[in-house]
């Protein structure tokens, strides 16, 4: 009765505190052999597993403190030639716990992998885990991994304004590129680090609302003209009017297993189109990857529910469910408990940033969404202050 845990997708902040609550908890349970997958799915059909049972228990603590995924990750779509595979590995080690921890495509995996088991009258239990940054899972307050981009990009932002903050006589306006190939909760996260109403960020656009250059340029103007600098977070899906991402290579080289086109270049785009329709110079940040894997700006709450949903995974296993995923339940004075919530109700769907959570006119996040949110990042961020700037008085 050997236990098998798998990494897909995006690798966050917290996913390892995931594998860490499932080794934990099977240990406590009694199972027999503890396996971890290389690189997700793709480590089955290969046949590279590896034996977590024999790793010295402080390194599986370390891994509550370590990011990115300890295992190994892929992006691949299992395909119907896989499927006998599959089952000859699970049989090969006698798996008959299969605990996968990823986002939408993930769920998707484990899915099959548990329609496969029924079909075949394999005695096998499998239980979703949930992760991702992009905080798009639906039936699920929020996701493990969220948290803690949410806490990188609004300490960047805050950062990022004292940048603007300071040399804007050069430097006047400031785009913020943040990850989000469907939705914007990573963007709209940076909301989380305005103050006072002229702090940044100024603007935030997300891809729920369509984007449209001539009212985009209007925001900026506008704010440029009450405070003669501006700093906008966008995210890399942003699309037009017609549904269709402003930036995303095309090439065959540039997708995924599951035909996903890299995103990119956003910013960099609306900088061009401020500096020439507006002549206001513009320039650009990018964090990229390291927004999702910064341990520095580990959100607490974000680790510990991380943990939780792989502990509880174990849990729900042993009671012999099968073909859910683990959910995170929000209850009053900010607290979560889990929950389960079946497979296909969750495989390849996109829980969007709701209407209620984004202003009128598409520029920014409303106070419902800053509710949402802050619970969620661990704690304050970071204190700063300001000078007075009195000025000097000669005469006396």
């Amino acid at each position: 009765m050997n236990v098998l845990i798998g990494q897909s997708g995006g690798p966050t902040v917290v996913i390892n505190n995931s594998v860490c609550g499932i080794v934990q908890e099977a240990k406590r349970q009694g199972v027999g052999g503890i396996y971890g997958a290389i690189n997700g799915i793709l480590g089955v059909l290969r046949d590279d597993l590896i034996d977590l049972g024999k790793e010295d228990p402080f390194t599986i603590e370390g891994l509550r403190k370590t990011p990115s995924s300890a295992l190994g990750s892929c992006r691949y779509k299992v395909q119907e030639e896989d499927y006998g595979r599959i089952i000859e590995i699970f049989e090969k080690h006698n798996i008959r716990f299969f605990f996968y921890i990823g986002g939408n495509d993930s769920m998707d995996t484990a899915h099959k992998i548990e329609g496969l088991a029924r079909k075949e009258d394999f005695d096998l239990t499998v239980i979703g885990v949930p992760k991702t940054v992009d905080n798009d899972l639906v039936k699920t307050d929020h996701c493990p991994g969220y948290g803690s981009v949410a806490r990188f990009n609004a300490i960047a932002t805050r950062d990022a304004g004292r940048d603007t903050d300071a040399i804007y006589t050069s430097d006047p306006i400031k785009i913020i590129e943040t990850m989000g190939r469907n939705t914007g909760w990573i963007t709209a996260s940076t909301a989380l680090a305005k103050e006072d109403e002229n702090d940044a960020p100024h603007l935030i656009y997300l891809p729920e609302t369509p984007f449209i250059a001539e009212d985009f340029l209007e925001d900026v103007l506008t704010v440029y003209k009450k405070l003669g600098k501006v700093v906008i977070t966008v995210c890399e899906g942003l699309k037009n009017e017609s549904g269709e991402h402003l930036m995303a290579s095309r090439g065959e080289i540039d997708t995924d297993g599951f035909k996903h086109a890299q995103l990119g270049g956003v910013a960099d785009y609306l900088c061009r189109l401020i500096s020439r329709e507006l002549k206001i110079k513009a320039r650009f940040d990018k964090p990229g990857t390291i927004q999702r894997t910064s341990m520095v700006c580990a959100s607490k709450t974000d680790i510990e529910e991380a943990y939780m949903v792989g502990r509880d995974a174990v849990k729900y296993a042993m009671e012999g469910k099968s073909g859910y995923m683990v959910s995170l339940i929000r209850e009053k004075e900010y607290r979560c408990k889990t929950g389960l919530v079946r497979l296909e109700l969750i495989a390849n769907r996109v829980k969007r940033v709701p209407e209620n959570f984004i202003k009128e006119e598409g520029n920014f996040v409303t106070q419902e969404f800053i509710r949402y949110a802050k619970p969620l990042i661990g704690g304050p961020l970071p204190e700063y202050v300001r000078l007075g700037r009195f000025p000097v008085n000669i005469s006396g």
